[in-house]
């Protein structure tokens, strides 16, 4: 809901979008050297979703188009 109130009211590309929701809100909480971004020593949860590309991820409100979660690495939920 964030990623898309942030496209559609605030009128942010779906990459300052994701930005913000990540790497910015990880550095604001003080945490951006653990978590964040996908890279090897930090935490990663992460969604895999169904879509043929990124920008399309803030416009699936309301849709569930998650394919895969993974917590701390680790796949949580596949819809395969």
């Amino acid at each position: 809901m964030v990623l898309s109130l942030a496209c559609t009211q605030m009128k942010l590309t779906p990459a300052e979008a994701i930005t913000a929701a990540t790497v910015n809100a990880a550095y604001s909480l003080n945490a951006g050297s653990g978590i964040g971004t996908l890279e090897p020593g930090k935490l990663a949860d992460f969604v895999i979703f169904d879509c043929s590309d990124y920008r399309e991820i803030p416009y699936w409100f309301g849709v569930e188009p998650a394919r895969s979660v993974y917590i701390d690495g680790v796949l949580a939920f596949s819809v395969e």
